[in-house]
């Protein structure tokens, strides 16, 4: 299918809003911003997901941003901050790196997905597809980040999801791609962060803090 100017730019706005979502969520540190942050992000996510429906008439995908855009957008940033709020968490939370390192390593990684995705491709798929894989793989590599950069757990979960958003991005991305493929790969993710959120109760009944830190000093790994 031959993708018409209007219709490249706008998904390449899409996917490059995506991204940008993923430098803000490594920028943040307060966790409601962060939340925040993420919320958009699945609302970019979706609309991606129903644009690509349109380019390549695609019904199937319209479920995907529908999908999406209820989990993404509004119930899991919705339970993430009834969670704060049960928490009384409203404060910054601890990195790993600094916000400086870390939005160098972001970029990093980002001109690394284009130096592995664009020369792998060529010849090989359409330009809109290609260009949409090495932003989705930036949102994958980057979602990684943030689960390494963060010491909080909330953050680290939100950083998982992020990081589903990439595989999703790269799924709807794909021409032909199944609907179920991305619909199993979307609740591989989701049972993942379900597992994380199980792990931050259990973190904060039983040590009294988020700081997924104090897990290394247990181990003796970390200073006393």
């Amino acid at each position: 299918m031959t993708f018409g100017s209007t219709g490249y730019d706008i998904a390449h706005l899409l996917g490059g809003g995506i991204l940008l979502l993923s430098f803000v969520l490594l920028y943040q540190r307060r966790l409601d911003a962060v939340i925040n942050a993420f919320a958009v992000q699945g609302g970019l996510l979706a609309a991606a997901a129903a644009w690509q429906a349109h380019l390549q008439s695609e019904p199937g995908l319209y479920v995907t941003a529908l999908l999406a855009f209820g989990a993404k957008a509004l119930l899991i940033p919705l339970a993430l901050r009834l969670l704060l709020r049960r928490l009384g968490l409203h404060r910054t939370v601890e990195t790993a790196l600094g916000i400086g390192p870390s939005l160098l390593a972001a970029a990093a990684l980002v001109g690394l997905a284009v130096m592995v995705v664009l020369p792998v491709t060529a010849g090989q798929a359409q330009a809109l597809t290609r260009e949409n894989l090495a932003l989705a793989l930036s949102v994958v590599l980057l979602g990684m980040l943030m689960m390494i950069a963060r010491r909080n757990a909330i953050s680290q979960v939100i950083g998982l999801l992020s990081l589903e958003n990439g595989l999703v991005l790269a799924a709807i991305g794909v021409q032909g791609m199944p609907l179920v493929v991305e619909l199993s790969t979307a609740a591989l993710v989701l049972m993942l962060a379900l597992v994380a959120g199980i792990v931050v109760f259990l973190l904060r009944d039983r040590m009294a803090t988020l700081d997924t830190g104090l897990l290394d000093r247990q181990r003796g790994e970390g200073p006393p």
